[in-house]
C-alpha cells in the first residue's frame, strides 16, 4: 500500500509541475497575443494580462491529455534512472501492478477535470468573450437560450435592443413569434414590436406581420397609437457568424448545465449534435488520461541501461499524439453526423487502452 501511495504522490507531483509549466508559458504567450489583437491604446497591459489569464485556461484545457502523457514520461523516466523500478520488480511486483497507482491517479485527475476544471474553464471563457467584445465593440454576448425561448441582444448608438423568439432556424437568422424591445441607455423604453417572423438579411431584420407600439412618449396611449405592418425593416449590427459564435461553442457551457442547455437548444429549433458530442467527449476524459498513462508507461518502464531511451520516448510521444489527433478527428466526424456520438467519444480512448495493454503485456510480462 505504501508503494502505491508513493507512486501516486510522485505522479501527482509530476502532473502538477508539468501543468504549472505549460500554464505559465501559455499565459506569457497569450499576453503578447492579446496586445497584438487590439489597436494601440485600446487596452492597457493590465487589461491584456487579465484577458490572457481568462483565455489561458481554455487553451491549456485542450492539451491536458498531452500534459498527462508528459507527466507519465517524467515519472517513469525518473523511476528508471534511480533504479526504483528495478527494485520494485525485484520485490515481486509486476509492471502492470506498478501501474495501479498512476492509473487511479489519472482517473481521479480526469474526474476532477470534468467536475471542477470544466466549469471553471467555461466561466473564464464566457468572461473572456464578454470583456473582449466590450473592448472591441462596446457590447458583450448577443444570444441566450432558455426555457422561455431564444434571446438576442444588439447594440447601437446610445441604444440597445432585446429580441425574444419562441423558435429559430438552425443558424439563428430566422426567428418565429418574435418580440423586439428597444430602449435608450438614458431615457428607457423606446418602442416594442411583436411579429410573426423575422429574418436577418443584409444588416437588417426583415419583419413579417408586425405590430409596433411607441413607448417613448409618456403622454401617449401606446395601444391606441400602435401601427400594423405587413413588412418592416429594422437595422441590425448582428451577423449570422456572430449569432452562431455566441451559442455554438459547447466549451463555454459547464458540463453540469449542458444536458439542460441541449434540451433548450432543441426546443428552440437548433441542432444540438455538436453539444451532444462535446458532452460525451468530456465524460470520456478520465479514460483518455488512462490511455495516455498506459501508452507512456509501455515505452518507458524499461531500465535506462538498456539504451535507446530517447527513441522510446519519441515512440511514446508519437503514439500519444496520434491518439490525440484521432480523438479530434472522431469528434469532427461525430459533429458532422458521420459516426454515432458514443463511437466518436469513447472509441479513441478504448483503442488506446487496449493497444497499450497489449504492448505492456508483450514487453513486460510476455
Amino acid at each position: 500500500m505504501r508503494l502505491h501511495i508513493y507512486f501516486a504522490r510522485k505522479f501527482a507531483f509530476s502532473l502538477f509541475a508539468v501543468f504549472a509549466l505549460f500554464l505559465t508559458i501559455m499565459l506569457l504567450l497569450d499576453v503578447v497575443d492579446q496586445i497584438r489583437k487590439f489597436e494601440i491604446g485600446t487596452i492597457t497591459f493590465t487589461q491584456a494580462l487579465g484577458l490572457a489569464a481568462l483565455n489561458a485556461p481554455s487553451g491549456i484545457y485542450r492539451i491536458l491529455p498531452l500534459i498527462v502523457m508528459l507527466s507519465t514520461l517524467m515519472l517513469f523516466l525518473g523511476l528508471a534512472r534511480t533504479s526504483e523500478l528495478v527494485v520494485t520488480r525485484a520485490s515481486g511486483r509486476s509492471a502492470l501492478r506498478s501501474l495501479i497507482a498512476p492509473v487511479i491517479t489519472a482517473l481521479i485527475a480526469g474526474c476532477l477535470t470534468i467536475a471542477v476544471l470544466n466549469p471553471l474553464v467555461a466561466a473564464t471563457a464566457k468572461k473572456y468573450e464578454s470583456l473582449s467584445n466590450t473592448y472591441k465593440r462596446g457590447t458583450s454576448s448577443v444570444l441566450s437560450i432558455s426555457r422561455e425561448g431564444l434571446w438576442l441582444r444588439q447594440g447601437g448608438e446610445g441604444a440597445q435592443m432585446v429580441i425574444r423568439a419562441d423558435r429559430a432556424n438552425l443558424d439563428g437568422t430566422e426567428l418565429f413569434d418574435v418580440s423586439f424591445i428597444a430602449f435608450s441607455l438614458s431615457s428607457g423604453p423606446i418602442f416594442r414590436i411583436e411579429a410573426e417572423s423575422a429574418e436577418l438579411v443584409n444588416g437588417a431584420w426583415q419583419i413579417i406581420k408586425a405590430k409596433r407600439w411607441i413607448l417613448s412618449d409618456p403622454d401617449a396611449n401606446p395601444e391606441r397609437d400602435a401601427t400594423l405592418y405587413d413588412t418592416l425593416s429594422l437595422p441590425s449590427d448582428l451577423t449570422a457568424d456572430r449569432i452562431r459564435d455566441s451559442f455554438g461553442t459547447p466549451a463555454a457551457i459547464p458540463i453540469w448545465e449542458l444536458p439542460d442547455f441541449i434540451n433548450s437548444l432543441e426546443r428552440a429549433g437548433f441542432s444540438a449534435l455538436k453539444h451532444r458530442v462535446w458532452f460525451q467527449m468530456e465524460l470520456a476524459v478520465p479514460m483518455v488520461y488512462v490511455a495516455m498513462v498506459l501508452i507512456a508507461a509501455g515505452f518507458t518502464m524499461r531500465h535506462t541501461r538498456f539504451g535507446k531511451t530517447g527513441t522510446m520516448v519519441m515512440f511514446a510521444l508519437g503514439l500519444g499524439l496520434s491518439l490525440f489527433f484521432l480523438r479530434n478527428f472522431a469528434q469532427v466526424m461525430g459533429e458532422n453526423g458521420q459516426i454515432p456520438v458514443a463511437l466518436a467519444a469513447w472509441s479513441p480512448p478504448f483503442v488506446g487502452i487496449l493497444m497499450s495493454l497489449g504492448l505492456l503485456l508483450h514487453l513486460e510480462d510476455g
